[in-house]
């Protein structure tokens, strides 16, 4: 099938980021930014769960119960992530990178699905992952998904609104192409964060 043309440069975009973030958590080497490769090492279960601040929301045995200032663990299974039903805190607390990492696969698990799936997951479906290797192991595949999802719809479809049914966004309301557009901007903002707390993490133990 023919990618159609408007959505070339952002399946581009959408790939770069994917590598670029895939690599900084897994290593052996990353780009720095302009084409050298920088030695990196696997994501550790230290890193993802580490609460650089007081009362962060993270992700966190379902049996030990919710954060400071959250008061549900979202999601099914033995983990979850901290939230709280709307209106969330303000200021909003500080979220380490599980908690962020686990948004991102939430978001491309549900998109799929609402786009070319069931069109009946939710939130309460979604799982969290407690340790580093399965969750970047669930955003590969998540990610894997949404590119899928990507490369089987057609020109009309990006014009479409409400292509993609996602209820927890502005799906319903902007044209497919939008939420594409969305869906790079999350990679790559929640990315450059996933990537500035490894970098903080390893400054607090004296790494260079």
């Amino acid at each position: 099938m023919t990618i159609p043309p408007r959505l070339v440069p952002l399946l581009e975009q959408f790939d770069f980021a994917r590598e670029r973030l895939v690599n900084r958590l897994k290593g052996p080497v990353m780009d720095s930014g302009n084409g050298t490769d920088v030695v990196v090492g696997p994501i550790t279960d230290d890193e993802y769960l580490w609460e650089p601040v007081a009362d962060c929301w993270s992700v966190r045995r379902r049996a030990d119960g919710p954060g400071p200032r959250a008061t549900v663990l979202a999601g099914t299974g033995a983990w979850g992530r901290d939230t709280t039903p709307p209106p969330h805190p303000e200021p909003a607390p500080f979220t380490t990178l599980a908690w962020r990492l686990s948004h991102l696969i939430e978001m491309f698990t549900l998109r799929t699905d609402h786009t070319v799936g069931g069109h009946s997951l939710t939130r309460d479906d979604f799982r969290s992952r407690g340790d580093a290797a399965s969750a970047v192991t669930d955003f590969e595949a998540a990610t894997d998904g949404w590119r899928k999802a990507l490369l089987s719809v057609t020109d009309a479809d990006l014009d479409t609104v409400g292509f993609s049914t996602y209820p927890h966004g502005s799906d319903p309301e902007n044209p497919f192409l939008d939420i594409v557009w969305w869906m790079n901007q999350e990679l790559l903002h929640h990315g450059a964060e996933i990537a500035l707390l490894r970098d903080l993490h390893r400054a607090r133990g004296g790494g260079r």
